[in-house]
């Protein structure tokens, strides 16, 4: 039974991936864990690895083309079965005629009377719908040599043809994903209507809404628009238009950061940046505060595992959070090494999914741009995004006397749905006392 290839989800809230190249032909054999194409997403572009060893064949997708999560792309026979064509079916063809012409055929070679349907090739959906329309799967035509759920609707139908009026067929349930049996309930849509572009035939998300709406579906990416920065404007005018914002602000001294970050980078030998010291002390709050380390997931508010920090990373196609895990648990100089490395892959283009999946909180620095101060949108499902502005000399108030000191100011960006102000407030403010008294992370 031949492998299928389909388009991965990298990450959570994926729906497509979009086709760059095939790094195999039909035709040729792989081994398992193989690359042998090459997706893009919104985020990342990845290469992507053949699930099982024998010969790739039937690819379907072409460079190029955006294709729904889930959706069949390739077929990977093993190396016994790639010696057949794939068209080839001789115990079905003559039977499938034999419906149309009404001529009784000889019983075909490959399936013996005793193995029945129970010898042909089909997946367990196509056997379950046969079943309930009373299909003899022998009498079934397919063009891969397995039957799939289409196959036997297909013949349904051209049954129903050469029927003329007869009892109506009884009802069937329709395969698809949980997300698409939720928005189609939202939606009012039949699945049984629907034509899924999923393994088997499933109904997919990306098939409801030109199930449900033919006029509304997606547009394709503009000329100069690339498919991540339109994935990410649409993102963003999600989070913008659903997630109810709300902004607390603070002003930090940030004396002590900076002498902290000279002797960090003595000490370490490696470049550490006011980003590097922003993600340890990050970590340190949400440490403290593990209430704004939450996700908002299908209306219900999930407890995070660990600490992952995301970086906002302009590219020249739109903007990469790429994440450091586990970020309490690293030293300075690993946060620096992880983040000159995140950074650089993203701006190559070399993200692996790993690397963009799993954040539990962003940040987010416009400061090496001159930006004084600024908000930012929050990055479903997290809960909140801290915006980070550029580091000043301002007059502040130093022992009740007027005083010239480097200062920052913080934006934190919260879902009141997911978090409130006292919460936020709290986070925010003992960050502000890490970043004004560093050494507070020794005690």
């Amino acid at each position: 039974m031949p492998t299928n290839v389909i388009m991965p989800a990298l990450e959570l809230a994926q729906e497509t991936g979009k086709v760059l190249r095939w790094m195999k032909a039909p035709g040729d054999t792989v081994r398992k864990g193989e690359p042998i194409l090459e997706i893009e997403t919104d985020k990342v572009t990845v290469e992507s690895e053949s699930p099982a060893a024998g010969v790739l064949r039937e690819v379907s997708a072409q460079a190029g083309d955006v294709v729904p999560v889930g959706k069949t792309i390739a077929l990977i026979f093993a190396v016994g079965e790639a010696g057949t064509p794939a068209g080839a079916a001789p115990a079905v063809t003559p039977a499938a005629n034999a419906a149309v012409t009404g001529a009784v055929p000889a019983p075909p070679a490959a399936v013996n009377e005793s193995a029945g349907a129970g010898a042909v090739k089909a997946s367990p959906l196509a056997r379950k719908i046969a079943e309930q329309h009373g299909v003899d799967l022998t009498r079934v035509r397919t063009t891969t040599g397995r039957i799939e759920k289409a196959d036997v609707l297909a013949h349904v139908e051209s049954r129903k043809g050469t029927a003329g009026s007869g009892a109506p067929a009884p009802a069937r349930m329709a395969a698809a994903s949980p997300k698409a049996r939720r928005l189609a309930a939202e939606r009012g849509v039949d699945l049984r209507v629907v034509r899924g572009s999923g393994p088997a035939g499933a109904v997919l998300a990306g098939d409801l809404p030109a199930a449900a709406a033919p006029t509304g579906q997606r547009p394709a990416a503009a000329p100069g628009v690339s498919n991540i920065w339109r994935i990410m404007a649409e993102r963003m005018t999600t989070s913008w238009t659903t997630a109810p914002h709300f902004y607390l602000v603070r002003e930090v001294n940030v004396s002590r950061l900076v002498t902290w970050r000279e002797r960090a980078s003595k000490q370490t030998g490696v470049r550490i940046t006011y980003t590097d010291l922003l993600v340890r002390l990050v970590a340190a709050a949400l440490l403290q505060h593990p209430r704004v380390n939450v996700a908002l997931r299908d209306g219900a508010i999930a407890q995070n595992a660990d600490i992952n920090v995301g970086l906002a990373v302009a590219i020249e196609d739109g903007l990469l959070v790429p994440v450091l895990h586990r970020a309490d648990t690293l030293s300075l100089a690993e946060i620096a090494t992880h983040r000159e490395d995140l950074v650089a892959r993203a701006q190559a283009g070399k993200l692996r999914p790993t690397d963009i999946q799993g954040g539990g909180f962003t940040i987010s620095n416009l400061g090496m741009y001159g930006v004084d101060a600024f908000n930012a949108i929050v990055n479903p499902p997290q809960a909140a995004i801290l915006a980070v502005g550029r580091i000043a000399d301002r007059v502040v108030a130093v022992n009740g006397q007027p005083a010239v000191q480097p200062t920052m100011v913080l934006t934190l960006s919260c879902d009141h749905r997911a978090l409130d102000g006292a919460r936020g407030a709290q986070f925010l403010g003992a960050l502000a006392e890490l970043i004004e008294e560093p050494l507070t992370l020794l005690a």
